[in-house]
């Protein structure tokens, strides 16, 4: 079950299925795609999403799968993947907060999420040794820009799970928390990204993605900041930005 409420510009999606650690199916994915898809329907500036429960998701649910007649093409090409390119481009900041078991297409989620804070007793990794399965969702790409191929391989083989503190010093996620302060750390942060320059926030998004995925190199980067910048000089954040440091008062941006 996925559950979607939208106050005052952000929208918070949970995963509503603790009793199996919020894994996924078929079903949950396309309601998971359809939650993101009102919400940037509603013009929302922030978006969070959880798990309910002890988890933030499992991966897979798979209590059902019959490897004989499972159809993995369908599912991760035709699902999966189409889901996080379309979390990864969601047209405003968003966060992660994550506890427990971020496995598989939980993992995905997180890394095709902008800001990921997890709990400091979180378990990150590939489960996949004990199934005969392979690492998915993007995980490989993950570890091994972040880890390094050794690292990556050894938690592959061995299957051994990170805690979320591990994971952060490690250079995987954004900040870890106890699991107590995870939730308000979250939504204190989207709440000042929904108040925040919006369009300010997407270009330096859509500036980390081209240094990330099409390897923009210094100065070419360099070019494209200083068009986004020309670019922000139209907007009323900008010149309400600008205005507000003169006068000595808080901005209030419109994300416009």
């Amino acid at each position: 079950m996925i559950d979607l409420d939208i106050t005052d510009g952000t929208a918070r999606i949970t995963l509503n299925a603790p009793q199996k650690l919020n894994a996924l199916d078929e079903t949950a994915l396309r309601d998971l795609d359809a939650a993101y898809a009102d919400a940037e329907l509603a013009g929302v500036r922030a978006l969070v999403v959880r798990g309910e429960g002890r988890a933030f998701c499992a991966g897979r649910d798979i209590a059902g799968v019959d490897p004989a007649t499972d159809d993995v093409s369908a599912y991760l090409d035709g699902l999966v993947t189409p889901l996080l390119r379309r979390i990864s481009a969601f047209p405003a900041p968003t966060f992660a907060a994550a506890r427990g078991a971020c496995l598989g297409v939980g993992l995905g989620l997180l890394m095709a999420t902008d800001v990921v804070y997890v709990a400091e007793d979180a378990k990150i990794g590939s489960p996949f040794a004990a199934l005969g399965a392979l690492l998915d969702s993007g995980g490989h790409s993950l570890f091994v820009s972040r880890l390094g191929a050794h690292k990556t391989l050894d938690l592959i083989y061995t299957g051994r799970l990170m805690s979320g503190a591990e994971a952060v010093t490690a250079g995987l996620f954004s900040r870890s928390y106890p699991a107590a302060e995870l939730d308000d750390a979250v939504d204190s942060a989207a709440a000042s990204a929904a108040s925040g320059a919006t369009r300010a926030f997407l270009a330096s998004k859509a500036l980390v993605r081209a240094i990330r995925d099409d390897q923009l190199a210094l100065w070419d980067a360099v070019a494209a900041e200083n068009a986004a910048q020309a670019a922000l000089r139209e907007t009323h954040d900008y010149r309400e930005g600008f205005a507000a440091f003169q006068q000595k008062r808080p901005p209030h941006f419109t994300g416009s």
